[in-house]
C-alpha cells in the first residue's frame, strides 16, 4: 500500500493578514502554526505532502514554508484557482470567490494513490491527533474501501476567548461512526459554556460539554475522490445556479452526503489535543504563549528545522 499522503489547505493562507509576510510567527526562531503541524505530521510518519495553494503564492510559500522543510518530505504543489474546473464546467461571470474546501481537496486528486489525510494550513492539531491519523491510514483505510475517519476534538478544547467560532458539531453512533456534521456558524464561550445562535444573538443555545467537533482533519481513501467530483458537478448545476458569486463547495458537507447515502463510512478519532489557531488578533500571544510553554517542557526543540546556510 502506498504511503499516506499528506493534503495541506493553504489556498486561502495569509488572506486576513495581507500576504504571507504578514503573517506574526508563534515560535522562538519564527515558525507559523503550520511548521508545527509539519513537524508533527513528519514525526507520526507522513512522508508525502501536497500544499494545495493559489498560483500568486507560491514563491513566497516556498521561501517560507516550502523550503523549510526541503530534503525531508516528498512534496508538491497544485493551485487551487476558480477556474479549475472539470472541461465541461464554466466559471459564473464576475466570481472571484475560491470554491470551498471540497474543490481544494478535489485539486491535489493527481497526486492521490492511497490511504490521504487533509488539514487545514493555519490550526494547529497537536502530536496526538497525527499519531492517531497516521496509524488509522496505515492499519484501517484500504485503498479500495470507503472506511474513512475523521480526528475529533472536545468542544471546549477549539474556543477562543476573543469572539465566536464556527465548528461542525458531530453526531455519533455508539461505536464511535459519525453520522452526521451539523455546522454551528456562530460559536460562542458564555457564562463558562459553549453556546451557539442561529438568530444574531437574540436566543441561544448549549452545547453540552464533551461535544466532538471536526477541525477539518480528515482521513480517506482514493475512492473519495470521484465521488467528490461527481458531487461538485451537482453542486454546480444547483447550488452555483442558485447562487453563482457565493456558494462554496464544502468537504464536510460532501461527506455528510457520503454518509446519508450509504456511500461511506466515518470513524471518529477522539484527540485530547488541544486546538489552536488565530481566528482574532488578541489569539495570537496565546497560541505563542502555548508553544513556547510546550517548548520548555521538551515537546517541541526551541528550534523547529535546522538553519538553512
Amino acid at each position: 500500500m502506498s504511503e499516506p499522503v499528506l493534503v495541506i489547505m493553504a489556498a486561502g493562507m495569509g488572506s486576513r493578514y495581507g500576504g504571507l509576510k504578514q503573517i506574526d510567527p508563534v515560535g522562538s526562531h519564527g515558525e507559523i502554526i503550520i511548521d508545527y503541524s509539519l513537524y508533527d505530521a513528519f514525526e507520526a510518519g507522513f512522508k508525502r505532502v501536497v500544499f494545495v495553494i493559489k498560483q500568486s503564492i507560491e514563491e513566497d510559500f516556498r521561501r517560507i514554508i516550502g523550503d523549510r522543510i526541503s530534503g525531508m518530505a516528498e512534496t508538491h504543489y497544485v493551485y487551487q484557482e476558480v477556474d479549475v474546473l472539470p472541461p465541461d464546467l464554466e466559471v459564473p461571470e464576475g466570481r472571484i470567490k475560491p470554491w470551498g474546501t471540497g474543490h481544494a481537496v478535489l485539486c491535489a486528486w493527481e497526486y492521490i494513490d492511497g490511504p490521504f489525510a487533509v488539514i487545514n494550513a493555519d490550526d494547529y492539531y497537536g502530536k496526538h491527533a497525527f499519531r492517531l491519523m497516521y496509524n488509522y491510514l496505515k492499519e484501517s483505510v484500504p485503498a479500495d474501501g470507503s472506511h474513512y475517519c475523521m480526528v475529533g476534538y472536545l468542544l471546549e478544547n477549539t474556543l477562543t476567548d476573543y469572539g465566536h467560532v464556527a465548528r461542525g458539531v458531530c453526531v455519533t453512533s455508539p461505536d464511535g461512526r459519525l453520522l452526521e456534521t451539523v455546522e454551528r456558524t456562530r460559536v460562542e464561550r458564555r457564562a463558562r459554556l459553549a453556546q451557539y445562535t442561529e438568530d444574531g444573538g437574540s436566543t441561544w443555545v448549549t452545547i453540552p460539554k464533551g461535544s466532538i467537533v471536526s477541525m477539518n482533519l480528515w482521513g480517506f481513501s482514493p475512492t473519495l475522490m470521484p465521488r467528490l467530483a461527481d458531487q461538485f458537478s451537482r453542486f454546480m448545476e444547483e447550488e452555483c445556479r442558485r447562487d453563482p458569486l457565493g456558494a462554496e463547495f464544502f468537504l464536510p458537507t460532501a461527506v455528510n452526503t457520503l454518509i446519508h447515502q450509504d456511500q461511506a463510512t466515518v470513524q471518529v478519532l477522539p484527540s485530547p489535543d488541544r486546538w489552536y489557531g488565530v481566528t482574532y488578533r488578541e489569539d495570537k500571544p496565546v497560541v505563542a504563549k502555548a508553544v513556547a510553554e510546550m517548548r520548555h517542557s521538551g515537546i517541541y526543540p526551541q528550534r523547529l528545522w535546522p538553519e538553512r546556510g
